[in-house]
């Protein structure tokens, strides 16, 4: 495929440039690394080409920055009615991984947007993406840093509490994972951990976050769930007032109970029973 010679944007030529890690044995030989070239060229519907730098630093996504004409297209026809509503942006992406045609990149410019715009919410973005991938001990592990990462900032106001202009706001603070738990996806029609691990089939995922985030009753807990808890370094805490995870709903009003149920034999013996909505709040 050709390329265009400049961005669209900046006019700067289409490429990047990154340094090569080697293992350490550059600097142990007392040279530096030096960097390679790369392209770096995202080719547009409307045929210009850009950074993946000059494209995320765009005000809106749905418009290219260069020419202004819009550059989304409505899913194809047949797609199901949760796809619906849902615009993509159809690239061809030329970067150090090589060319890829024809990929949709609407979730991560919006993902990568939104992080630049909430940097604090990164470690509740890769939480979800662990529930839906069944990597508990991955959440487990992501967990126990919070608590770690509260210890420290607690030592650090200590030590800076005089002195300090106490101006600004809660905005930009590491989450608790209490909220981390709890979290449900903004730009993800409001998913929790639960509903993506019950959409994803992942029954370990599920098991502990009931077991953090819920009041469900410790003696429907199988055996092997509170061993593991234990082998990660996890356990249930005091929830009086805290929100129940099985209380929570998506954009479309649905409990994780609600997804289990469109999953069919998947999840038998997980519904009705209050595993997946709490008592009273079972969807429809």
């Amino acid at each position: 495929m050709a390329s265009a010679a400049a961005c669209a944007k900046c006019n700067q030529p289409l490429t990047v440039e990154i340094e090569d890690v080697d293992d350490g044995q550059d600097v142990a030989m007392g040279s530096a690394s030096q960097p390679q070239t790369y392209p770096d060229d995202v080719h547009l519907p409307c045929n210009d080409h850009l950074h993946w730098e000059c494209l995320l630093d765009s005000y809106e996504y749905s418009t290219c920055p260069a020419c202004s004409r819009s550059i989304v297209s409505s899913p194809p026809s047949g797609s199901s009615a949760g796809a619906q509503q849902q615009e993509r942006i159809i690239v061809n992406l030329h970067n150090e991984g090589g060319l890829q045609e024809g990929i949709d990149i609407m979730p991560i410019l919006k993902e990568e947007g939104y992080l630049r715009a909430y940097p604090e919410e990164r470690k509740s973005r890769a939480f979800l993406e662990f529930c839906r991938e069944g990597d508990h001990r991955a959440i487990a592990e992501l967990l126990l840093s919070c608590n770690d990462e509260a210890d420290s900032d607690e030592e650090g106001d200590e030590q800076d509490q005089e002195g300090m202009d106490t101006d600004g706001d809660a905005a930009g603070q590491p989450k608790s994972a209490d909220e981390i738990l709890r979290y449900q996806d903004p730009i993800g029609e409001m998913e929790s951990g639960l509903h993506a691990a019950v959409a994803n089939g992942h029954r370990e995922v599920a098991w502990m976050l009931l077991l953090l985030a819920s009041e469900y009753t410790e003696l429907e807990f199988p055996a092997l769930v509170f061993q593991e808890a234990a082998v990660l370094g996890v356990m249930r805490e005091d929830q009086t007032g805290k929100v129940d995870i099985r209380s929570l709903r998506d954009a479309h009003g649905r409990t994780a109970e609600d997804l289990a149920k469109e999953a069919g034999t998947l999840w038998t013996g997980w519904i009705g029973n209050g595993r997946l909505a709490t008592p009273g709040g079972a969807g429809a």
